[in-house]
């Protein structure tokens, strides 16, 4: 899928997007374990910037590296190998790791291609992959191409990472 973010969203923005991830997980009794690579943390930040996180928000992993990956997610170096860092299988990978190994009930997980250098014609910068992990073994994927700088690639990251699983929660998953 590509999209391309006309503006970046800002930390209001973010801010309030995260409230609402709260409020669902609250509202289904769930806890989230996040999984990171080039939004380094952050969307593990904007889930602990929130007073009484605990209740809902389980772990956060950065997992940037290849070796990082295998070692605290689990990713199957062969798919590191045949797809890339950067690519739906091993999202699908670093989701079902980070909801295996902590305990949470979902997860989401997001590996790009934040640049600005490191793009190549087949995954140029701005390619993000995002996994979702959720109850009863669910697990979905799916690939963006964000435009802009490092920070408006990160910032689509985190939106549309925080968007995809508010998406999936009220397909998915009942009160």
């Amino acid at each position: 899928m590509d999209q391309m973010e006309k503006s970046p969203p800002g930390d209001e923005d973010l801010a309030l997007l995260t409230a609402a991830v709260a409020a669902e997980c609250k509202l289904r009794g769930l806890q989230l374990a996040t999984a990171e690579s080039c939004t380094g943390g952050w969307i593990a930040k904007l889930c602990t910037d929130l007073a009484g996180s605990s209740a809902w928000f389980e772990r956060g992993l950065v997992s940037y590296s290849n070796e990082s990956k295998q070692e605290l997610l689990g990713v199957p170096a062969s798919d590191l190998v045949r797809f890339g860092a950067v690519s739906e299988p091993v999202a699908a990978a670093m989701a079902d790791g980070a909801l295996r190994l902590s305990g949470a009930d979902c997860a989401l997980a997001v590996t790009g291609i934040a640049g600005p250098d490191g793009g190549s014609p087949d995954k140029p910068v701005g390619t993000v992959c995002f996994g979702w992990a959720l109850p009863d073994d669910l697990l979905e994927t799916e690939l963006h191409r964000f435009s802009g700088d490092r920070d408006a690639v990160r910032r689509a990251t985190v939106m549309t990472a925080f968007k995809g699983l508010l998406d999936r929660l009220n397909r998915y998953v009942s009160v």
